[in-house]
């Protein structure tokens, strides 16, 4: 018994020396594994992270702006806030010496311009420092075209309710607007009063005011509104290819006629499967002249809009989808293409210009290698609709990167590109849902981005 005794204390042993070096060797192999000290955190200096900027110091900064921040015993920080709010810290970020942090995004309910910091002896050491609020932020309308009574809400950041100077917003006829139905510091919702004005928005804070880069009722690069004669042939523009889709005008119309993809009685199969007949709008410039001369219903969509700086612009239209009829499949794909690859006449002929025509067809597109933009509102929720209300549609050109099937495309575009248009919901490789989507369209246009 003693002998058995004697044996397992020496396994024992054996034991305990192996789990002492599986110990030694865990220490070993994290050399750099953080560990936070006692004492008080002293604040030299803060300057911005990036290494470029490293002999610029600060005594404030702007919300979500990442600073190096340079001392002593940094490691004994366990929180860290501006003014009251709370930043986070990422224990890999932080030395004895430095420590980087990004400031806060949101606005702080209390000011008192400094950096509290609280040690995990749980001492409180402030630093003066000034984070400085931005003025507000404007990017989207959700209804640029929105009607007297209608509710419509800015988009945004940085909207700021200060009892002593209250938020406003400014219309293009000088109307200035103070009572809103909802408000946070990204959105401003309010009913829509009596504007006849084309112009931008302007939001006022106690930081400062912003202009909108969108006009109300913007009249810019207007391509079809489905009413107007434009300017340069005295025709009305709409359907000027193979399928002629429903122009039309009820008691929905946003104002006059509208353009309807889609159909109550017409089911779009889960893949967005081809149906050119009822989902494709199409628009090729030309009247079957020779040589084309761009007459009439015919124009070029570049002598409409300018598009040499095309990058940086952005289709924009208003668009209504019933609740009734929801759209489940099928991405919109927003198609360009030069008179060289897509044109209303025969293929062969030549224009005014000398161009060799690319007559009517549908193969110019059908494929990965022509750069279209992509718009699949339901993606996110299986299903879309806008409430039986008219909306906003914003697709900037710089996305258009999309080949037919929803991936990359090949090739690339240019100014020369953008003659024609054709909106087609089709494919774009998301399978969804059967559904039968009816899509209302109207006033697209072709704007600059600011």
């Amino acid at each position: 018994m003693k002998f058995k005794n004697n044996k397992l204390g020496r396994v024992l042993l054996i034991a305990l020396s192996i789990t002492s070096c599986f110990s030694m060797q865990s220490c070993k192999d994290e050399p750099d594994k953080y560990e936070s000290t006692g004492g008080t955190p002293t604040i030299y200096y803060i300057r911005p992270a990036d290494i470029n900027s490293k002999d610029s110091l600060l005594v404030q900064a702007g919300p979500q702006f990442v600073i190096a921040i340079v001392g002593e015993n940094l490691r004994s920080i366990k929180q860290m806030f501006f003014n009251d709010l709370e930043a986070v810290l990422n224990s890999s970020y932080i030395t004895d010496n430095t420590l980087i942090v990004t400031t806060p995004k949101n606005i702080p309910s209390a000011v008192n311009d400094k950096i509290t910091m609280i040690t995990h002896n749980q001492d409180t050491v402030y630093y003066d420092f000034h984070i400085v609020i931005p003025g507000p932020v404007v990017t989207s309308m959700s209804n640029e075209y929105a009607k007297p009574g209608n509710i419509v809400t800015i988009y945004g950041s940085y909207f700021i309710d200060d009892p002593n100077i209250p938020l406003q917003v400014t219309l293009p006829d000088g109307k200035i607007i103070t009572e809103f139905t909802d408000q946070t510091e990204n959105a401003i919702t309010f009913v829509m009063p009596e504007c006849t004005q084309e112009g931008n928005i302007t939001v006022t804070t106690i930081y400062g005011k912003t202009k909108s880069s969108f006009h109300y009722l913007d009249s810019r690069g207007i391509l079809f509104d489905f009413d107007t004669p434009n300017a340069k042939t005295g025709a009305v523009l709409g359907n000027h290819g193979w399928h002629p889709q429903k122009i039309e005008s009820d008691e929905t119309s946003l104002s006059g006629n509208y353009l309807r993809l889609g159909d109550p009685d017409v089911t779009l199969a889960a893949d967005g499967a081809w149906n050119d007949g009822k989902f494709s709008f199409e628009y090729w410039p030309g009247n079957w002249a020779d040589p084309e001369t761009y007459s009439g219903d015919g124009v070029r969509l570049t002598d409409l809009a300018d598009f040499s700086d095309y990058t940086n612009m952005s289709y924009k239209f208003e668009m209504l989808v019933p609740k009734a009829n929801p759209w489940a499949a099928g991405a919109m794909q927003i198609i360009v293409g030069g008179v060289t690859k897509i044109s209303n006449g025969n293929a062969g002929v030549k224009d005014i210009d000398g161009n060799v025509l690319g007559g009517c067809n549908n193969t110019y597109f059908n494929n990965d290698e022509l750069p279209r933009g992509i718009y699949r509102p339901w993606e996110a929720t299986g299903s879309f609709d806008t409430a039986d209300e008219w909306v906003t549609v914003t697709i900037p050109i710089s996305e258009f990167k999309y080949g037919m099937s929803g991936g990359s495309a090949t090739g690339s575009l240019k100014a020369s590109d953008f003659t024609s248009l054709t909106i087609f919901v089709v494919g774009g490789g998301i399978t969804g849902k059967e559904c039968n989507p009816v899509i209302k369209i109207d006033n697209i246009r072709a704007v600059p981005n600011k």
